[in-house]
């Protein structure tokens, strides 16, 4: 399926806070009628047909240090705007969104870049926010603009991709209003799971590098947790996210994974979600108790206030999966909904989740509104061995024994744009040549670790996952299969990847655990060489990056690169 290029006509632009002067331009829905977005709706090919609302999305964020304390206790931490999490992002379906990034961080290696985790950057690689792929890092004092347009819809996130800098702070989400699959009656917006550690991640990297995950403390809900050094309910620091909800409205919850090392199930106690999203593909509506949602992973949920009871408060739960994740007081992630007038402790405390602990992934569930079909016969297609190697004294991620490193001053697109094809400075390189061919990757792991694997620049369609060999057998229906840019790889298992070559960049595919990321789990695909030159429109400001990082850069690259 051939890409369909749009005209942009820039003709409004939007800056952060305010809203559309031209109200004409905009597309917008109603609760009883939200599968509509002007002349379009949730059947629209959203490949292949985008709004041109005319507008421009304009935000200018600042990244600082600071000290906050989310759970109660102090801690060094990164900021955008002064906020953890940062500022949400918001745009509609075909807005323009253009984001200026000014790095004030003062902390030694504080290089920085921001990825747009899930937008697919259309023929816009290069504001993919990748050091040593799309870009150098931004050097402290530096400023990088980013622009794209907003070709899909529904919820993901943004994040540094600079070592461990979206755990230390540098991360938030994003919501693109469009067409749903189901109606609601109010958008409560983001709700931001992430894991927690009381010392900084870049200070427990090396001790993931010689002995192994670091335990992390705590979790938040939306940035906040209570905290006790023994789990229990006394001498707690820090104050539950508290969210209210009205007897007999429908409410829609966009819940993110943001977390460095965890795996969660998420629930609300005596609520049942109708779950209409993955990632940033609509699907056919399905109701859950609970939902597993992996690292980087997003869902969109309705849920319904059913409960009439006035005084009633909810525990909003998060539980970190032990088999993927290690933390101290797995139950004490909550957060509280409430009816009435003010939040006050649930009293609510049974829950039941069969094979809590285990991480698995809504796969099974997953049927994208927008049918597509995959080819059963790929021009590409590679087994990806997922191991754990030794350089030195040090644990490496690798896949097919090579453990992924880049050069942070030689970024891939800078080679291409000088006609390199070598990639003397990088390891881990697949070359995909052909446009619109389609590619098979099956990953691997005999290892009981799993690994949420992240594409960039693409969905991906999930053809077979599992525990155990991969058998040709297990591959599913090439008829409309789940469609998404996050999946699981189970521990000791296989996840089978497929994807089409429409879209000419350096693009990433990796690990999102944190530490599995900096320790090089991951390959980048060069797609369609000879077209990626076309999409680097602005080399000036690229090679301005660069230079004002060589200049300033006084240390060795001290990870995987990305």
């Amino acid at each position: 399926m051939k890409f369909l290029r749009l005209l942009l006509h820039l003709s409004t632009t939007i800056q952060l806070g305010s809203t559309a002067p031209n109200k004409a331009t905009r597309c917008s829905n109603s609760a009883s009628n939200r599968a509509y977005w002007c002349k379009y709706d949730i059947h629209t090919d959203y490949y292949t047909v985008v709004p041109d609302t005319g507008v421009t999305r304009e935000y200018w964020w600042v990244l600082e240090d600071g000290i906050i304390s989310p759970d109660g206790v102090p801690r060094y931490t990164q900021t955008i705007n002064g906020s953890y999490p940062g500022p949400t992002l918001f745009a509609d379906w075909g807005d323009n969104v253009i984001v200026h990034v000014t790095n004030k961080l003062t902390q030694s290696n504080n290089g920085t870049s921001v990825h747009f985790h899930g937008i697919r950057q259309n023929y816009t690689n290069p504001n993919d926010g990748v050091p040593s792929l799309t870009q150098c890092p931004v050097a402290p004092g530096d400023t990088i603009t980013y622009k794209w347009r907003a070709t899909q819809y529904g919820t993901t996130w943004y994040h540094s991709h600079f070592g461990l800098q979206a755990w230390e702070g540098l991360a938030g989400g994003i919501i693109i209003n469009g067409p749903a699959s189901s109606n609601y009656d109010e958008d409560k917006g983001v709700i931001f799971l992430s894991d927690w550690t009381h010392p900084t991640p870049d200070s427990l990297f090396d001790y993931s590098e010689t002995v192994g995950p670091p335990v992390v403390n705590n979790s938040l809900i939306n940035g906040t947790n209570v905290w006790s050094e023994d789990g229990s309910t006394t001498n707690q620091v820090g104050s539950h996210f508290t969210t209210k909800f009205k007897s007999g409205t429908s409410y829609r919850l966009r819940v993110i994974n943001g977390a460095i090392d965890t795996h969660f199930k998420f629930t609300i106690d005596n609520h049942v979600m109708t779950v209409i999203s993955s990632d940033l593909v609509p699907i056919k509506p399905y109701t859950a108790d609970y939902i597993d949602i992996g690292i980087g992973q997003r869902y969109d949920v309705i849920v319904t206030a059913n409960q009439s009871h006035v005084a009633r408060n909810f525990w909003m739960r998060a539980i970190p999966q032990t088999e993927c994740a290690s933390e101290p007081y797995p139950n004490n992630i909550r957060g509280i909904v409430y009816y009435g007038n003010s939040p006050s402790t649930p009293t609510t405390t049974n829950f039941s989740i069969p094979d809590n602990g285990l991480c698995g992934d809504e796969t099974d569930n997953l049927s994208p509104i927008v049918e597509k079909e995959v080819s059963a016969h790929p021009m590409w297609s590679k087994t990806q061995d997922v191991s754990v190697i030794t350089v030195g004294n040090l644990f490496k991620w690798a896949v097919n024994n090579v453990s992924m490193l880049v050069n942070w001053k030689d970024p891939s697109l800078m080679q291409v744009y000088k006609g390199d094809s070598n990639w003397s400075t990088t390891a881990g390189v697949i070359e995909l040549d052909e446009a619109n061919d389609w590619a098979y990757i099956l990953i691997e792991s005999t290892l009981p670790v799993a690994h949420p694997m992240h594409l960039h620049g693409h969905d991906f369609f999930v053809l077979a996952q599992g525990t155990g060999v991969y058998n040709a057998s297990d591959i599913g229906s090439l008829s409309n299969p789940p469609r998404r840019d996050t999946a699981l790889l189970q521990s000791g298992g296989y996840l089978l990847l497929a994807f089409q070559t429409d879209n000419p960049g350096a693009w990433l595919m990796h690990c999102h655990i944190g530490w599995h990321t900096s320790e090089g789990l991951a390959i980048q695909f060069i797609e369609r060489y000879s077209e990626i030159n076309a999409t680097i429109t602005d080399y000036k400001s690229m090679k301005a990056t660069c230079d004002n990082w060589d200049a300033w850069q006084t240390f060795p690259d001290i990870d995987s690169g990305i």
